[in-house]
């Protein structure tokens, strides 16, 4: 396994793929990775809250689509399978966790983000099993997209609870 300063030296914030697999940067940071990805999605969210919720989905896909190939990539790059500063992954787990959000304030923003994160870092089954044992660009985005749907359905869960 490479050094974790070799492999980010790899990194040409330059080449379009390494610049979108590390959520523009925020993969970069030497502390909490994968969280400040989740934190530089937000934004981007926020923009994509202003869409149709069909072209909204059809983002989410495209960014899907084109993770798996980018994110392959530039572990190939890196030269380490899933690097911690390849954060695409948790940008479109968050943008399929706040898909399901019953209304758009901070808190509910807030709580999606929480859930969110819990369940990437924890990791329980089924995405547990699926960050073994897929491999690959579809491997580094498959456990984020299974963490994203499941808090999804359970932000929605708790927004059908509340207004019961």
């Amino acid at each position: 396994m490479l050094n974790n300063d070799v492999a980010k030296s790899r990194l040409r914030m330059s080449n379009p793929w390494h610049l979108l697999a590390t959520g523009f940067g925020s993969g970069l940071s030497p502390v909490v990775p994968g969280t400040m990805g989740s934190l530089a999605a937000i934004p981007f969210w926020w923009l994509m809250t202003y869409l149709p919720q069909d072209l909204y989905s059809l983002v989410v896909l495209v960014g899907i689509c084109v993770g798996v190939y980018l994110c392959h990539r530039t572990a190939k790059d890196m030269g380490v399978h899933d690097h911690g500063s390849i954060v695409w992954d948790e940008f479109i787990g968050m943008w399929i966790t706040l898909m399901a959000i019953p209304v758009n304030s901070w808190q509910w923003v807030l709580g999606g983000f929480v859930l969110f994160r819990i369940l990437d870092m924890w990791k329980p089954w089924p995405i547990r099993w699926f960050d073994r044992n897929v491999h690959g660009g579809m491997g580094i985005m498959v456990d984020d997209i299974i963490a994203g749907v499941i808090s999804a359905a359970m932000l929605y869960g708790f927004g059908v609870w509340l207004a019961g």
